[in-house]
């Protein structure tokens, strides 16, 4: 997917190429600063994004608000109504998302619903509007959740022992989650982002016989960060 935006942003820049070089030797006269052309600036980057990124929430929200946007600029909408309508859609949409990413998930959601029903225990912490530092140095990983609410979460498993596949829920609201996992074991994500995200900053092994920790991450104004 990532291959495909960038096929995307080349035909951007080759169309705009082609339309100032016609411009210039007056084969044509397109007016490429047309009534709200400004909200192709929205528009285009939340566009190609959603063939980018495997989440495409932020970026589908961004795309309505271009269009709608420039639906307002050339007359066809009221700008007063589509600030009025603005907020319940873009809530709409996003509480359509809730519900149906389960369904539309595929193999990964399969594995963290398994592995989250089979989980001994609970292994559950929560910053509210302060900060943890989690270590499990040389303790066997079980899974866990991890809450950021106005706070911050630091989760190092550099140094702990994980024999089979597991998952951390990680949710980040006005927050931020660290996460510093082993080189010997695969990552897998899973994110809801909405206005927030997920950052991988994993070297990945390529051995498939490592074991798997899936990050099932919702970020609401806030990120996690996988390092």
């Amino acid at each position: 997917m990532k291959k495909f935006g960038n096929i995307l942003w080349g035909l951007v820049f080759i169309v705009l190429g082609i339309i100032l070089g016609l411009n210039a030797v007056g084969i044509t006269d397109i007016d490429i600063f047309f009534r709200g052309w400004w909200t192709l600036f929205i528009i285009i980057p939340c566009f190609i994004g959603i063939f980018r990124e495997k989440e495409k929430m932020g970026n589908l929200i961004g795309c309505l608000v271009g269009i709608a946007l420039l639906l307002c600029c050339q007359g066809i909408l009221d700008f007063d109504l589509m600030w009025k309508l603005l907020i319940p859609t873009v809530l709409v949409v996003i509480g359509l998302y809730f519900i149906f990413r389960e369904a539309i998930g595929g193999k990964i959601n399969q594995e963290i619903k398994k592995l989250n029903a089979n989980r001994i225990g609970k292994h559950e912490y929560c910053a509210t509007f302060s900060g943890q530092n989690l270590n499990f140095d040389r303790q066997e990983f079980k899974g866990a959740d991890l809450t950021a609410v106005f706070g911050g979460v630091k989760c190092d498993l550099r140094n702990a022992i994980i024999n089979s596949d597991q998952v951390i829920n990680a949710s980040s609201t006005f927050g931020g989650i660290d996460i510093f996992v082993p080189n010997n074991v695969q990552v897998k994500i899973k994110a809801t982002p909405i206005f927030g995200g997920v950052n991988d900053r994993v070297s990945h092994t390529t051995s498939t016989e490592a074991p798997t920790l899936y990050i099932n991450a919702t970020c609401v104004f806030g990120g996690v960060e996988i390092k």
